[in-house]
């Protein structure tokens, strides 16, 4: 049994947001909760969030067989890039510079581990 939780549109790089899902991918989801919520990166919020949210819909989804939190882990987590904002700032000598601000989509997959 598994359940997938998606939050897109993410306001952080995609290669901001891979350096923390890398650190949760494959591990329980008690530990990934705790590695998520002591990481001092700003994109921990927001995966935190989505691992919450990916168990929940697991609770949900499987209200009659009452899953284990202690046999869940986080099966696949991955990010994809989002829509770029294409802003231009002011140079010197009239020029201007693109600013290109980066968005994401994250999706966290959590499974039991009796069924792989």
């Amino acid at each position: 049994m598994e359940a997938k939780a998606i939050h897109k549109y993410i306001r952080t790089s995609p290669r901001k947001m891979r350096l923390v899902i890398d650190l949760i991918r494959g591990k329980k989801v008690n530990e990934a909760m705790e590695i998520l919520h002591f990481q001092p990166k700003a994109a921990s919020k927001d995966a935190e969030k989505v691992l919450r949210s990916a168990v929940a819909n697991l609770f949900v989804k499987f209200e009659d067989q009452k899953p284990e939190t202690s046999d869940l882990y986080v099966k696949e987590a991955f990010v994809n890039g989002g829509p770029q904002l294409k802003r231009l700032l002011p140079a010197p000598m009239g020029r201007a510079f693109r600013v290109r601000k980066r968005s994401n989509h994250l999706t966290i997959v959590v499974a039991n581990k009796g069924n792989n």
